[in-house]
């Protein structure tokens, strides 16, 4: 799928796991009208946005450094070692926020974090990009002669 270029974007994460998204997710939604919402690392929002720079980044981003090391420890799946290079790679990528994100939502907990990524989508939603369809096809509903004649 790589090779045929069938990825929206694709990445290769700590040099051992590999992720991407198919293209085809992209057209289905859009073929359907509905939004599709990507949890993707910086390198895919990257690519994302390169290639769809209407697209809107949402960062997620731990309370703290401290928080977000807690939260990889009780996961007890990774080393120390491992643990450690996921915090380097955290600060890297949070440096990239300013390039690439729209918007950033600090985890404190699930529950708010997910009603202000909400509040986020709704607010896109309502936006003039893209509305303006919604409002042209609203102004044509009006009859010509009067509008001339109003003026």
């Amino acid at each position: 799928m790589v090779s045929r270029g069938e990825f929206l974007e694709y990445a290769r994460v700590f040099g051992k796991h590999s992720y991407g998204t198919p293209k085809k997710w992209l057209d289905e939604s859009r073929a359907k009208g509905l939004d599709l919402v990507l949890e993707i690392d910086v390198q895919g929002a990257a690519q994302v946005k390169e290639k769809l720079p209407e697209s809107v980044a949402i960062f997620i981003l731990p309370p703290s450094r401290e928080e977000l090391e807690r939260r990889l420890r009780s996961r007890g799946q990774d080393s120390d070692e491992e643990i450690a290079r996921r915090l380097a790679r955290a600060r890297s990528e949070i440096e990239a926020f300013g390039k690439f994100y729209d918007y950033c939502v600090v985890n404190r907990d699930v529950e708010n974090a997910g009603r202000e990524v909400e509040a986020i989508l709704t607010a896109i939603r309502c936006s003039k990009p893209r509305q303006r369809g919604r409002v042209e096809k609203f102004l044509a509903s009006f009859d010509a002669g009067g509008r001339e004649a109003a003026g």
